[in-house]
């Protein structure tokens, strides 16, 4: 039943995390199961927060039970369900504390009420919350308990998560949340209304400009760490992830910025084709990312 857990776990991933499912092939076969796991109940929980067609008190209703099957692989009690036995699994195997999840699981319930971050200091808590968080379970399943390791691992979260965040402005929008700085986007002169109206002028170019820096200036601290994970896949799959990801920041380079009409993607034959010049670079320890 663990093994027909870990196949659900894998199915999910493939489905929804198509640049880590390309990535984890490079990972041995014990960690990427570990990390399909991870991710399916990431995702399971994620889904809870995102479904439309939940009023709040269901999307409450349906967090908690998430948060009590959580709690369930923790503890002792038997589990019936196989991805949840897969999940325990992992836990015990790379011995992932449960606060990890606990802050995991109350960032994905700011969603359902917190829709605008008047600073970055208020942003931050809720991307280290929902990725930063994300980043030192990976750390246990890299097998890397190096304490200055965890600093990096939070910084490539928190890039990742910023990177969606720009992507999908839109998308946000339409559930009515705007994950972006307040006092930011009065410095440069927006409005909700720009959202609103989809406006992409020198403002709002401006504006995503100095929100790209900072992205980019995450993953820059973020491969400063890479050095620090021992095992070499493990090591070549964070590169991987992070280098992957940051191409979607020049994509909203190449669009001129507008993340309404022309979502950032990189297609799957684009970074199919990147991993031998990424290979390369790695081999050749040239592991800052080139931004």
């Amino acid at each position: 039943m663990v093994q027909q857990g870990f196949a659900e776990a894998q199915r999910i991933t493939k489905q929804n995390a198509r640049t880590f499912y390309l990535t984890s092939f490079f990972l041995p076969a014990k960690i990427r199961q570990a990390a399909y796991s991870i991710y399916a109940v990431c995702r399971l929980s994620d889904e809870s927060v995102d479904d439309l067609r939940l009023n709040l008190d269901a999307k409450e209703q349906a967090l908690t039970r998430i948060r009590e099957k959580v709690d369930l692989a923790f503890s002792a009690h038997p589990v019936d369900d196989p991805l949840l036995k897969a999940f325990r699994a992992t836990l015990e195997e790379f011995k992932i504390p449960q606060k990890c999840f606990h802050e995991l699981l109350d960032g994905m319930a700011m969603d359902l009420t917190k829709k605008r971050y008047k600073d970055f200091h208020d942003l931050h808590v809720y991307c280290y919350r929902v990725a930063g968080v994300i980043g030192l379970i990976m750390l246990r399943i890299f097998d890397c308990h190096d304490l200055d390791a965890e600093k990096y691992a939070i910084d490539l979260g928190v890039a990742l998560q910023l990177t969606n965040i720009l992507r999908d402005i839109k998308e946000d929008f339409s559930r009515e949340r705007i994950y972006l700085p307040e006092d930011e986007m009065k410095r440069f002169g927006i409005t909700e209304d720009y959202v609103r109206g989809q406006i992409v002028d020198q403002d709002f170019q401006d504006f995503m400009v100095f929100q790209i820096k900072r992205a980019r200036d995450h993953f820059f601290r973020a491969s400063q760490g890479l050095e620090l994970i021992k095992n070499g896949r493990c090591r070549f799959v964070a590169f991987l992830i992070a280098e992957m990801y940051a191409q979607i920041l020049n994509e909203i380079e190449k669009n001129h910025y507008d993340v309404y009409t022309k979502r950032a993607f990189i297609p799957k034959s684009a970074r199919i084709a990147s991993l031998f010049f990424l290979w390369i670079r790695f081999i050749r320890n040239a592991v800052t990312f080139r931004l």
